[in-house]
């Protein structure tokens, strides 16, 4: 079953350029990664949004997507003291469309 995962980032002011740069180049040979984009809202907030095989694959990878985040934490806001810097959420998908 195809499963997905999104991250909200909150990226600090001037820091957007290196932002962008650090999490292009971060290392995404995860097992069962089909594909991933990074995406800036209207109010200046990102997120990474991710398709993947299956939620077990998502776990094995989570040691990965946090070393990738340690390189540019720095340039993030908290979200919340409940939240840190990242606002994660994954799940199976339960529909899903193609064109």
């Amino acid at each position: 079953m195809t499963a997905y995962n999104c991250v909200r980032f909150r990226v600090r002011s001037g820091q957007e350029e290196r932002f962008e740069q650090l999490f292009r180049s971060a290392g995404r040979d995860f097992e069962g990664l089909r594909k991933m984009a990074l995406s800036k809202s209207a109010d200046g907030s990102y997120f990474s949004i991710a398709e993947w095989e299956s939620l077990e694959a998502i776990a094995a990878a989570r040691p990965m997507m946090k070393a990738n985040l340690d390189t540019f934490r720095d340039t993030l806001l908290e979200l919340s003291q409940d939240l840190g810097v990242t606002d994660p959420i994954s799940g199976e998908a339960i529909f899903e469309m193609t064109r």
